[in-house]
C-alpha cells in the first residue's frame, strides 16, 4: 500500500538525489530506495506519508531538469477493484460523492483515509475491475468546487489474499488484514471499523457563526480536528434547531464538538442572545437505554464525574419515522465536553455490540443494505424525515432501522439465491393489539408500508386469551423491519416494564421432512441453535402435517435471538431443499443413462 513508483527520472539521478528531495519536502527519508534506469521504487512508513509524497512531488518537483511522476506502485497484473481518489473538497456532502462514484458501477466500500492534507482522500472498492478502470478513466482530472481529482490504483489486499488462498498459500488471519483497514479522517464516511458519528443539535441562530465568513470557521474546525462536519442547514427550513453530523475518530469528534461549543458560547456572549448554551447530542433510541443504565446509574455517575446536569427527551417525542432522542448537557464548556466523551463512549459500545450481532455469519442471508443498515457506517435517513424541528436524523438502528437512500452502496451481504416470501406468526400481548393497530388502523398501515410487508391481526377464538397472533408476510428484510418495529413498539408503550426484556413467541412453518434436521441427532442441532442464538427453539413432536405437509417450529426470545434463530432455521430448510433437488436431478440423470 505504501510503496511508491517514481518515474520520468534522468539517467543521472542517484539514490542520494532522491533522498535529498524527500528531505527538502519534509518527507521521511527511507533506506528502502530501489533505483532503476529512469525510475525508482520508494517505501514510505504509512499511507498518510505516501499520499503527501504524491501530492507534494508528482508533476511538481524537478530533478536534473525533468519533472518527476510519483504514484502508487501497482503492477498492471495486480490492478484490481480498488482505487484512491485524492484532492476531494473537504466539505463535500457524502450524497454528492456517492452519486458521482455510482455512475461508473456498483460501489462496495468507501473508506476515509486520514491524510495530512487540506483536501479529503478516500479509498473506493468497486464490484469489478472493469468498473474501477472506467472510474479512473472518467474521474481523473474531474473538477469539483475548484478541486481537480487525482486517482490511482491501490493494492486490493483482500483480493490478493483470495488469490493467494486459491494458489494454496497459508490463510491470513483476520487481524492481519484489519491492521490497516481504517483511517478515519476529514471526510469521515463509510469505514470498516463501524464508527458511530457524533450528532449535535444546535440553535439555527448560531449556524452562521459555526460556518464563519466564507466558511473559514468550519474549515478551521475540520482541518484542526481531522473531521468531516456536515451542517444540515438547508433541511427543514425555518426550524429553530439544525443537526450537525461529525465523522472522525472519537478524539476528533470530541475536539470538533468542543470547538463548535466554544463558537456558540462566544456568539451568544457577543450578541447577548442567550444566557446559556447547552450541549445537545442526538442518539438513536435503541442505544439510549444502555446509556442510561439500570435504574439510571450510568447517567447519575456521569453527572457526578463531570459536574453536569444531563436530561434526555421523553419517549413520547418519538415517532415511527423519527427514532432519535436528544441528550441535553448543562454546565461549563469543559464540563459539557467531558460529559460528551463519556456519553459517546457508552453509545459507541452499544452500537458496536449491535453491529457485531448483525454480522452476516450470525444472521445469514440478510441483506443489511435493504434494511438501511450499513456494514460499515451508520446510515442517514432520507432528508425529508422530520426531527422535532431539526433534520436528517441517523437511521442506524438494527431493531427499527429505516430504509436508506444510500443503502445500496454499502456492500452488505446479499441473500443467497432467489428471495422468497416468508410467513411468521408472532404472538403479542392481547392488551397491545389496539396500540399496534392505532387509531383507525393508521399505525399498522404505516408499519406495513414502512416494512414492505403484509401485517394482519388474526381473529381470536377466545376473548380472554392472553395473546393474539400477528401474521407477517414478506421478504426476509421486510420480516426484520416489521418484527423489529413490533418489539420496539411494545417496549416504548410500556407493555413490558423498564427492567424487563421484550421476549415474544414466533412460529414458522417448515417442511415435515426438514423437522428432523432442525432437531438433529439426539437433539444436537436444536441444542446448538439455542446455545448460539439464546432463543428457545421447540419442535413439537406430535404434530400432524398440514395440507402443505408442513409443521410449526416455535421460537421464543428477544428480538435478535428470535431473528437469528429464524434465519438459521430457514438456512437449514434451504439446505434440505437443495439436497432434495440434487438427489432428484441425480436420479433423473441415472434414469436417462439406463434408457
Amino acid at each position: 500500500m505504501n510503496k511508491l513508483y517514481v518515474g520520468n527520472l534522468s539517467p543521472s539521478v542517484t539514490v542520494e538525489d532522491l533522498k535529498r528531495l524527500f528531505g527538502e519536502s519534509e518527507l521521511p527519508v527511507t533506506d528502502r530506495v530501489l533505483l532503476k534506469s529512469g525510475y525508482a521504487f520508494v517505501d514510505f512508513p504509512d499511507q498518510k506519508w505516501a499520499i503527501k509524497a504524491i501530492e507534494t512531488l508528482s508533476g511538481k518537483a524537478e530533478l536534473h531538469g525533468k519533472v518527476i511522476e510519483v504514484d502508487y506502485s501497482v503492477p498492471k497484473k495486480l490492478r484490481s477493484r480498488k482505487i484512491q481518489i485524492r484532492n476531494i473538497p473537504p466539505h463535500l456532502q457524502w450524497e454528492v460523492l456517492d452519486g458521482l462514484l455510482s455512475q461508473y458501477g456498483s460501489v462496495e466500500n468507501v473508506e476515509q483515509v486520514n491524510a495530512d492534507s487540506d483536501s479529503a482522500v478516500v479509498n473506493v472498492t468497486y464490484a469489478s475491475k472493469e468498473e474501477a478502470k472506467e472510474a479512473i478513466e472518467k474521474l481523473t482530472g474531474h473538477s469539483l468546487e475548484n478541486h481537480s481529482f487525482s486517482i490511482s490504483y491501490i493494492l486490493d489486499v483482500e483480493s490478493d489474499i483470495g488469490e493467494a488462498q486459491s494458489r494454496g498459500a497459508p490463510r491470513w488471519g483476520r487481524g492481519a488484514r484489519e491492521a490497516d483497514s481504517t483511517h478515519p479522517g476529514a471526510m469521515g464516511g463509510r469505514q470498516g471499523s463501524h464508527e458511530l458519528p457524533l450528532r449535535l443539535l444546535v440553535p439555527t441562530q448560531f449556524v452562521g457563526a459555526i460556518i464563519g465568513k466564507e466558511g473559514l470557521t468550519i474549515k478551521n474546525i475540520t482541518k484542526q480536528t481531522q473531521s468531516k462536519v456536515d451542517i444540515h442547514r438547508k433541511e427543514n427550513m425555518g426550524a429553530s434547531e439544525k443537526a450537525i453530523t461529525i465523522h472522525s475518530t472519537p478524539d476528533g469528534c470530541s475536539h470538533a464538538c468542543k470547538m463548535i461549543l466554544e463558537v456558540m458560547e462566544k456568539e451568544a456572549a457577543d450578541t447577548k442572545t442567550a444566557d446559556e448554551v447547552p450541549l445537545k447530542i442526538l442518539a438513536h433510541n435503541s442505544l439510549v437505554g444502555r446509556l442510561i443504565g439500570k435504574e439510571g446509574r450510568n447517567l447519575k455517575k456521569m453527572e457526578q464525574d463531570t459536574g453536569t446536569k444531563i436530561t434526555i427527551s421523553p419517549l413520547q417525542d418519538l415517532t415511527l419515522y423519527n427514532q432519535e432522542r436528544t441528550i441535553m448537557i448543562r454546565g461549563g464548556v469543559e464540563e459539557c465536553c467531558n460529559a460528551e466523551v463519556e456519553i459517546m463512549k457508552k453509545l459507541r459500545e452499544a452500537y458496536e455490540n449491535d453491529v457485531a450481532a448483525l454480522n452476516a455469519s450470525l444472521i445469514p442471508g440478510l441483506n443489511l443494505s435493504a434494511l438501511g443498515i450499513s456494514s460499515g457506517l451508520p446510515v442517514l435517513s432520507p432528508a425529508g424525515a422530520p426531527h422535532r424541528g431539526s433534520s436528517h436524523h441517523a437511521a442506524y438502528n438494527p431493531f427499527l432501522g429505516h430504509a436508506s437512500s444510500l443503502g445500496g452502496l454499502y456492500g452488505a451481504p446479499t441473500l443467497r439465491g432467489q428471495q422468497t416470501q416468508e410467513v411468521v406468526y408472532l404472538f403479542i400481548p392481547t392488551q397491545a393489539v389496539g396500540a399496534l393497530i392505532g387509531k383507525k388502523g393508521q399505525h399498522i398501515k404505516e408499519l406495513a408500508r414502512y416494512a414492505g410487508a403484509s401485517i394482519k391481526i388474526a381473529p381470536s377464538d377466545n376473548p380472554d386469551a392472553p395473546e393474539r397472533m400477528v401474521i407477517i408476510t414478506g421478504l426476509p428484510e421486510a420480516q426484520f423491519k416489521a418484527q423489529g418495529r413490533i418489539f420496539g413498539k411494545l417496549k416504548e408503550d410500556n407493555f413490558f416494564n423498564a427492567k424487563e426484556e421484550v421476549k415474544l413467541e414466533a412460529h414458522i412453518k417448515v417442511p415435515a421432512a426438514a423437522a428432523g434436521r432442525v432437531i438433529g441427532k439426539g437433539g444436537k442441532t436444536v441444542n446448538e441453535l439455542q446455545n448460539l442464538t439464546s432463543a428457545e427453539v421447540i419442535v413439537p413432536r406430535d404434530q400432524t402435517p398440514d395440507e402443505n405437509d408442513e409443521v410449526f417450529v416455535k421460537i421464543i426470545g428477544h428480538f435478535f435471538a428470535s431473528q437469528t434463530a429464524q434465519r438459521k432455521i430457514r438456512e437449514i430448510i434451504q439446505q434440505v431443499k437443495h439436497q432434495e433437488q440434487k438427489s432428484q436431478h441425480g436420479a433423473a440423470t441415472a434414469s436417462q443413462h439406463t434408457k
